[in-house]
């Protein structure tokens, strides 16, 4: 890394999504909470009801944004379809 540059350490992973949105980013806690939860066909993940109004504004602010939380929010909304 060349000097100067700052290096973001936070990992922007499934894991940090979750705790993010204020819930247990363990493993086996992710898993169970993509097993039990699901989305409608054709609605935009953070339309779901499963979701209190801040974790909605977050997740669909990430993807319109574009935000560095952009990748794992698709790949939470892909597990969840």
């Amino acid at each position: 890394v060349p000097e100067g540059l700052d290096v973001e350490t936070n990992a922007h992973d499934l894991s940090n999504l979750f705790h993010q949105l204020g819930l247990s980013g363990e493993a086996g806690d992710v898993d169970a909470f993509i097993a039990t939860h699901r989305t409608k066909l054709g609605n935009n993940l953070w339309e779901a009801d499963f979701w209190s109004p801040a974790q909605a504004r977050f997740l669909k602010s990430a993807i319109a944004d574009d935000a560095d939380w952009a990748s794992a929010v698709d790949d939470l909304a892909v597990r969840l379809s």
